[in-house]
């Protein structure tokens, strides 16, 4: 079992940044893989990027403006969101699963966070 806690979500202008952060309880922190997913309103809920012990996966519309990350030791996994879009406006979720090949699929996920609002303006 883990649990997950998202922050860091804001209303931002187009072209800032945002961090977002996901801590995980549970000692065993380094044998998940993690994942993030948004979803705007009124749209499915699609994946972000996500990462294991050793690999990185992006989703092609994020690709060069996203960086996802963990700090095992802090039990936390980032999101660093660059050049902000207004279509990158949704609910962003943390998402955990048993460490192996990276998924996309949402429903490859046991494990999700409550969801942090981020918000672009034009």
């Amino acid at each position: 079992q883990v649990q997950l806690v998202e922050s860091g979500g804001g209303l931002v202008q187009a072209g800032d940044s945002l961090r977002l952060s996901c801590a995980a309880s549970g000692r065993t922190f380094s044998l998940y893989d993690m994942g993030w997913f948004r979803q705007a309103p009124g749209k499915e809920r699609e994946f972000v990027a996500a990462i294991n012990w050793s690999n990185t996966y992006y989703a092609d519309s994020v690709k060069g403006r996203f960086i996802i990350s963990r700090d095992n030791a802090k039990n936390t996994v980032y999101l660093q969101m660059n050049s902000l879009k207004p279509e990158d406006t949704a609910v962003y979720y943390c998402a955990a699963r048993s460490t192996g090949v990276l998924r996309i699929q949402f429903y490859e996920y046991s494990y999700w966070g409550q969801g942090t609002q981020v918000t672009v303006s034009s």
